[in-house]
């Protein structure tokens, strides 16, 4: 019994703060994170950050700005590193994350990540757009758990808006 208490207590400890984390809210998640929701940037064409359509929300598609609020430029495979690029990805879905909250209130109203669509300006002979758009994969399931993992498109492209490196776009269901 002396040997199995030590390990019961464990396996309770672990159980606890694994629904500790689970009872998270997406917001504390993103804070233990070390991430914070910037302002939503403007649009640079002729669009809108979001559209509502039943319980889905489509958001459109954000390229990736400095703290400065410059975009990110250079192209994956030549200015731009895989590492560096999944980087960028990621500061994409944290901006689409400031534009769902925006929108909905609070981001505990998203019941479902359903899909992301990124975008990699790449050279030619670049082949890893799916782990470039693993940034924002990743990081949606940080924040949501089982309800941020979606479907998903990871597309190269030759070209991205103001020269930026990614552009990510995400559609998810709402409360």
């Amino acid at each position: 019994m002396k040997k199995i208490l030590p390990i019961l207590f464990s396996l309770f400890s672990f159980l606890s703060l694994t629904n500790a984390v689970e009872s998270k809210s997406p917001e504390q998640k993103l804070a233990a994170l070390g991430l914070v929701l910037p302002d939503v940037p403007a649009s640079i064409a002729n669009y809108v950050p979001a559209v509502r359509s039943g319980q889905l929300m489509f958001l459109a598609g954000q390229i990736a700005r400095g703290a400065d609020g410059k975009v990110l430029t250079g192209k994956v495979g030549r200015e731009l590193t895989e590492a560096e690029a999944a980087a960028a990805a990621r500061v994409c879905t944290v901006q689409l994350l400031a534009v769902l909250k925006a929108e909905i209130g609070d981001l505990a109203k998203v019941k479902r990540i359903v899909r992301v669509g990124g975008f990699v300006n790449c050279t030619d002979d670049f082949t890893a757009q799916s782990k470039v758009i693993n940034g924002a994969s990743d990081l949606l399931v940080a924040v949501f758990g089982d309800a941020g993992k979606h479907a998903r498109a990871a597309v190269g492209v030759n070209s991205l808006p103001a020269g930026a490196p990614v552009e990510v776009e995400l559609v998810a269901e709402v409360e």
